[in-house]
């Protein structure tokens, strides 16, 4: 075979084959990555399709499932196919991933939804989604351990950081199909149906890959390990359950790959999340930017795996992890200012306070989105939390008396779900337009979306917003539609009861007194500003990723390198990153600061930094054909 004496060579340039080689694991990596981001992205189309014609708590039950299926279950996936990697060959394990993923990816894409199937629908959906995290946890071990077996011992950082962009740059491949896809198709019909578009394409790139992987050979350094009889019988006991290696796995998690999930998600994922969900930026234009730095840093993934092969793999990871620790904060308040200035001066100037009964208020940890806040203090933090308004708990209430907000010199009476009964929609209603007028007066950003508002309500509306000065009469003298009744009731105009006896309705629309909204002025965004901060937060993902799969790689004899490195890499990612975003709001929510949340991904980082620098060694120059 042309490369079976590849890995452990030094100081040539790359093959053809070699560059085949990377070229196909990645390629494989990326579509990998664009299915398993799919789901992620277009997760509020498909829990339309797919849930929400049922109850709540059949909706909880599939969204619970759905959670799983993408982060919890990866690692699973990891010991699945990580234990046949070591035993049947890199090749052919990886092979099977890419089509389990691929297929589970474009079966989603045509799967008729609750409407067509009933509840058989997200039922097969979750059953994909199960079968997509599976496959994911056994295909990124594979692609960084086949890439690494080929490479030369000097440049595996090189090689093997090719991988590492694969993730980033499935990313940038979703974010870009779903955007033109919207651009082509228009708002309404990829909400009605193009939605599935970017699933269905992903066949295409399923063929490509498959196609071009089948073509490769086996890891020479795996076949000359199984030409002698060297393989493990048992992959899974003998990585995990022999303390010598599970030690390696111990340290590869604690001091490497969670750190390295924590930076990874927070300067993509939670990124991307901080700028739509706190700082109010609409998402066509987040996914521009997130887009747009990650163009600009995806390069730095393979400098930072060349820069590996020179000083070494652990002194660039650390970098990484230090500069991160040191600077979140400080990066993440200037991305609020050049984001939604007015957003920032609001915070600045003006700060609520919370006062309620001790007991009241609760950790809001919601990772599925499902959970229900009940208690007044709980209603009234996670309404402040939602609105990026910053604010101060007092527990000097009285038992049993409900919360209250003060912003300025107003202060707003929340109210108790529970207690509050058939009349919670009316008081949660009430609750929120006063706090909305609170925070517009304080200078918070806020705009109000056009009402609809049939003839029989107009006075009311007119009545209950005197900020505004409407006019009833000249509403009624400018434009105006009819509505059958029955469209009416849909459009939830009025209730059926209110309808009675009705044929049709006069409908107004009454510019800025519909619901608010937080918003960040398009004009006033910063965006040199706003891409500059990302990239420097991509920056420090190359930093602690490009080289993490040579590390990991290195540090695991070849006989169980496929099933130890694969398990620690997903606990890390899929446990650690995955939970981040919902931490990271539970903690911001609990302390009334967009801010404070970032001390989880600093806390971790700062775990791996200290265990990294005291316990693991840097694995530069190993031979990997000397550890079987």
């Amino acid at each position: 075979m042309a490369m079976a004496q590849t890995a452990g060579r030094t100081g040539r340039g790359m093959t053809r084959e070699e560059k085949k080689v990377i070229f196909a694991s990645s390629l494989g990596t990326v579509f990998e990555w664009y299915d398993f981001y799919l789901y992620g992205s277009l997760a509020a189309f498909i829990g339309a399709t797919f849930f929400t014609q049922y109850p709540e708590a059949t909706r909880n039950i599939f969204a619970l499932l759905a959670f799983a299926a993408g982060f919890l279950v990866r690692p699973f996936g990891a010991l699945v196919f990580g234990r046949i990697g070591d035993l049947v060959g890199r090749k052919y394990t990886f092979l099977v991933t890419i089509l389990i993923m691929g297929l589970s990816t474009f079966l989603v894409g045509v799967l008729p939804g609750a409407a067509t199937w009933g509840i058989a629908a997200p039922i097969i959906l979750i059953a994909l989604r199960m079968l997509q995290g599976l496959a994911l946890g056994g295909e990124y071990g594979g692609a960084a351990t086949y890439v690494a077996e080929h490479a030369p011992d000097d440049r595996r950082g090189y090689y093997t950081s090719w991988i590492q962009t694969t993730a980033t740059l499935g990313l940038f491949l979703s974010l870009i199909v779903i955007l033109v896809v919207q651009s082509w198709l228009g708002k309404d019909a990829f909400a009605a149906w193009g939605w599935r578009v970017p699933f269905i394409l992903s066949f295409v790139l399923l063929g490509i890959s498959v196609w071009i992987r089948l073509s490769l050979s086996e890891s020479p350094t795996f076949q000359r390990m199984k030409e002698e009889g060297k393989g493990s019988k048992a992959p899974l006991s003998e990585a995990f359950g022999q303390w010598k290696n599970a030690k390696i796995a111990i340290l590869a998690l604690l001091g490497l790959t969670a750190g390295q999930a924590v930076v990874w998600y927070s300067g993509q994922f939670y990124a991307l999340f901080f700028l739509q969900n706190v700082l109010k930026v609409d998402a066509y234009s987040v996914n521009v930017m997130i887009a747009i730095a990650l163009a600009l840093g995806s390069i730095f993934f393979v400098v930072f795996g060349w820069l590996s092969d020179k000083i070494g793999r652990k002194p660039i990871i650390m970098a990484g992890l230090a500069l991160a620790i040191v600077t979140y904060f400080p990066l993440f308040k200037a991305l609020t200012w050049a984001a939604n200035p007015a957003l920032a001066t609001a915070q600045q100037n003006t700060r609520a306070t919370v006062t309620a009964a001790p007991g009241d208020c609760k950790f809001q940890f919601n990772p599925v989105g499902t959970a229900k806040f009940t208690t007044s203090c709980d209603i009234a933090t996670d309404f402040l939390t939602k609105n990026s308004v910053p604010y101060d708990v007092v527990t000097t209430a009285a038992p049993g008396t409900a919360a209250s907000v003060k912003i300025g010199n107003e202060t707003v009476e929340s109210y108790d779900a529970v207690a509050a009964g058939a009349d919670a929609a009316a008081k949660n209603a009430a609750l929120t337009k006063a706090l909305f007028n609170s925070l517009q007066d304080a200078g918070y950003p806020l705009k109000r979306d056009p009402a609809k508002v049939v003839d029989q309500k107009l006075d009311a509306l007119v009545a209950s917003n005197p900020k505004l000065a409407l006019d009833a009469a000249a509403i009624r003298g400018g434009d105006k539609a009819t509505l059958p009744v029955a469209q009416a009731i849909k459009d939830k105009l009025i209730t059926a009861e209110e309808a009675a006896g009705a044929t049709e309705f006069t409908v107004y629309t009454v510019p800025g007194a519909g619901a608010f909204k937080m918003v960040a002025d398009p004009a006033q965004v910063n965006w040199p500003m706003v891409i500059g901060i990302l990239f420097i937060l991509v920056l420090y993902v190359t930093m602690v990723y490009g080289p993490i799969a040579a590390i990991l790689v290195e540090m695991f004899p070849t006989r169980i390198r496929y099933t130890g490195m694969s398990l620690p890499y997903h606990i890390g990612n899929g446990w650690f990153g995955g939970l981040l975003p919902a931490t990271v709001f539970a903690m911001s929510a609990a302390k009334g600061d967009i801010y404070y949340g970032l001390w989880y991904p600093i806390v971790i980082a700062a775990m791996s930094l200290v265990i990294g620098m005291l316990f693991v060694k840097d694995t530069l120059g190993t031979d990997l054909n000397a550890k079987d």
